[in-house]
């Protein structure tokens, strides 16, 4: 296993505090703050830690409160709010230096049978032969003059992308449609399905919200942007799902106005199953001079 995944898998273990509170440890990284995946993955993993086994999360809905530091640890407070017969519903609260930076409200369901549909895998490229993030990363790793930054930058992840379209932050020009990336755990995960429904969550948080700001491109009419993530929300549509395979992202940004602009995205496998779909919105404010 990779080193990578091994750090992940540990940051996803948490350490217990005491009763419905754990610490989750820290993800350095170059952009400042701490990654709103690692905390959203965090907060399910505690979460999950709280409800019986037969039971898996089948929606959160969260928000970022306060950007978090990637340089010191969380602690995640679960608050029990219900356990009935077929759902259970907790609320965490992620906080460091005792201010709330994020909040979750995370259901949970026990498995049944019912009416089955979906909608149709879009047609996109396969993973072969795409670029991946280091492929991108590393012609404009040389902007970062910090050593240790550019570091950071271009240290390998734990999720393996492969992308349709170059990112807008890594050189993309501005375009229009519909966006596609493939991703995959970098190296094999343990059979366990709350275990990959918290991966998926860290990794739906990478990407997405590019799509608003692709339209326009980094540097558009109103001139360079200042991003940031104000909720998520994700549903899992299937007990069984797999990282350890290719999953098709398909994203598009529906809508932007007021300095905030709305992304959507839908997980396929590669043979064309919806295993989940997320929704996002983020504050896509000109740079103030």
């Amino acid at each position: 296993m990779k080193q990578c995944v091994q750090d992940l898998l540990r940051r996803l273990e948490l350490s217990p505090l005491g009763e419905d509170l754990f610490e989750g440890e820290e993800e350095p990284n170059s952009w400042g703050r701490l990654f709103g995946g690692m905390v959203a993955a965090q907060s399910l993993s505690a979460a999950t830690r709280t409800v019986p086994d037969d039971r898996l999360v089948h929606s959160l809905h969260a928000y970022f409160l306060r950007p978090g530091n990637p340089d010191q640890r969380v602690h995640y407070t679960v608050d029990r709010i219900r356990d009935g017969q077929s759902f259970t519903t907790r609320r965490v609260v992620a906080s460091q230096e005792g201010k709330a930076i994020f909040n979750m409200s995370a259901s949970f369901h026990v498995q049944e049978s019912g009416y089955e549909h979906q909608i149709p895998m879009p047609e996109a490229p396969g993973p072969a032969g795409l670029k991946s993030w280091l492929d991108y990363a590393r012609p404009v790793a040389q902007n970062i003059p910090d050593e240790v930054q550019r570091s950071r930058f271009l240290q390998e992840r734990p999720v393996e992308m492969r992308y349709m379209r170059q990112p807008t932050y890594l050189g993309g020009e501005p375009s229009e449609g519909s966006n596609a990336v493939w991703f995959r755990a970098a190296s094999p995960l343990p059979n366990d399905p709350a275990l990959h429904r918290c991966v998926l969550t860290y990794a739906s948080d990478m990407s997405l919200l590019d799509n608003v700001v692709r339209p326009h491109g980094r540097s558009g009419p109103l001139g360079a942007v200042q991003m940031a993530s104000l909720d998520h929300a994700m549903w899992f549509h299937v007990p069984d799902i797999d990282l350890n395979d290719w999953h098709l992202y398909a994203q598009e940004s529906p809508a932007a106005h007021g300095a905030r602009g709305f992304a959507r995205g839908d997980v396929f496998t590669r043979n064309g199953r919806l295993v989940a779909s997320v929704a996002q919105e983020g504050l896509i404010r000109p740079m103030r001079s």
